[in-house]
């Protein structure tokens, strides 16, 4: 799928937001409190501490903050994103200039401690479906600016990537259909499913929403490549995956909708190949992680 191609974490396209990131605390004056109590000579270090259990990710998020503040400031990771976290787990040693390290403390802890909360939420809904065939992809639910790092969390969680954009999958949603069937009354959705593949940039997947059993049979005979089955019971998911398993068995099903930890563990074992959950990157709780300062030698 194109969007498991989705940007790294340090990719060119995420160096922008470390940019605007630092731009927003320091403004025109800078860090006034460390300029006024720290001398430019002054030496130390720090580790970053997992305050919680988690999930690591964005750690060389926290590394590009301090390369952009001060190239002398030398970062040694500890630990690799997608590691399991136990309270007390050191993730990196960071020393050098101490107004650079007061610097960035807070833009390096803001990556870090989203990222962790999304790779965290999501291994959660990973190990809720272990042990069936579901895999759990995220969606376009993003922070504007911070899709690709966003996407990249969920990949450490061990998720997998929905579309990255509007330009890298078809994805006919309720209301493509609603003006689709309005604009003629012999208009199918099946027919929906074959204007986009012949219309879209040849070999992009498409795939397309229902929400009924009658409109997933509608579905299949045009042959898209996987059917969104949205807000569907357990009971419905089961038929749809009975239907698809008589009528389109190369067809992937979709469940989406108000997918939550208590649920998802039900609709992965109706047989779904996919479970899409927004709150994977809308709704992700930070988790805590916090810079401790090394004695002096």
């Amino acid at each position: 799928m194109a969007g498991n191609d989705a940007k790294t974490c340090d990719d060119q396209a995420v160096r922008p937001l470390v940019k605007l990131a630092l731009a927003e605390d320091l403004g025109d004056d800078g860090d006034v409190t460390t300029s006024a109590l720290i001398p430019d000579s002054q030496h130390g270090a720090v580790q970053i501490v997992a305050r919680q259990p988690g999930i690591l990710a964005g750690l060389c998020m926290a590394e590009l903050v301090f390369s952009e503040i001060d190239p002398g400031i030398t970062f040694k990771r500890r630990a690799t994103d997608g590691a399991r976290l136990d309270r007390g787990t050191v993730v990196a040693d960071v020393s050098g200039c101490v107004r650079s390290l007061l610097i960035g403390e807070r833009t390096c802890l803001n990556f870090l401690t989203h990222l962790c909360g999304v790779a965290t939420l999501t291994r959660s809904f990973v190990d809720a479906v272990a042990g069936t065939a579901a895999r759990i992809y995220d969606t376009r639910k993003t922070l504007p600016g911070w899709r690709a790092l966003e996407k990249y969390a969920v990949r450490a969680g061990g998720g997998m990537n929905h579309r990255h954009g509007l330009y890298d999958m078809v994805l006919i949603k309720d209301n493509h259909l609603a003006g689709w069937l309005a604009a003629d009354s012999s208009h199918t959705i099946a027919g929906a499913v074959r204007a986009a593949r012949e219309h879209a940039p040849a070999g992009l997947p498409v795939e397309v929403e229902v929400d009924t059993l009658a409109q997933l049979a509608d579905a299949l005979d045009g042959k898209p490549d996987i059917v969104l089955l949205d807000n569907m019971s357990p009971d419905d998911l089961r038929r749809a995956v009975t239907l698809r398993d008589v009528r389109s068995p190369e067809v992937e099903l979709e469940a989406s909708g108000g997918v939550t930890l208590e649920t998802v563990a039900t609709i992965a074992a109706t047989g779904v190949d996919r479970i899409s959950v927004g709150a994977l990157t809308h709704s992700p709780p930070a988790l805590d992680l916090a810079f401790d300062w090394k004695p002096s030698t």
